[in-house]
């Protein structure tokens, strides 16, 4: 079975050219739409969900990142959590995007 990808450039290997940090920032920003449609289009919020998890997913198989997948994982974990209401880490989607928005500035840094 043939795997669909929102993210056919980045699965195709143009996620690798990213650091860390763009990376994360780049799952921070699914996360922020997630965050925006959460209550008000659900098509929109699951797209913006699963193109999170995806990133993550791509992230995850990144071998540059072997020793932080525990931490990467736990951020998945979290997400997943909060996208179901946050029962067992008492967290929300806007609270993650407050976690993700460092990865951001980070990344800004080093693209200028």
């Amino acid at each position: 079975m043939t795997r669909v990808f929102w993210h056919k450039e980045a699965a195709a290997g143009a996620w690798a050219r990213f650091s860390l940090e763009e990376q994360m920032a780049n799952i921070g920003s699914e996360i922020g739409r997630a965050t925006k449609w959460q209550d008000e289009n659900t098509s929109l919020f699951r797209g913006a969900v699963e193109r999170a998890l995806e990133l993550f997913d791509l992230t995850l198989d990144d071998p540059r990142w072997k020793g932080k997948n525990n931490e990467i994982a736990l951020a998945k974990e979290v997400f997943c959590d909060a996208v179901l209401g946050g029962k067992e880490y008492k967290e929300s989607l806007p609270a993650l995007e407050k976690y993700f928005l460092p990865f951001a500035f980070a990344a800004r840094r080093h693209l200028t």
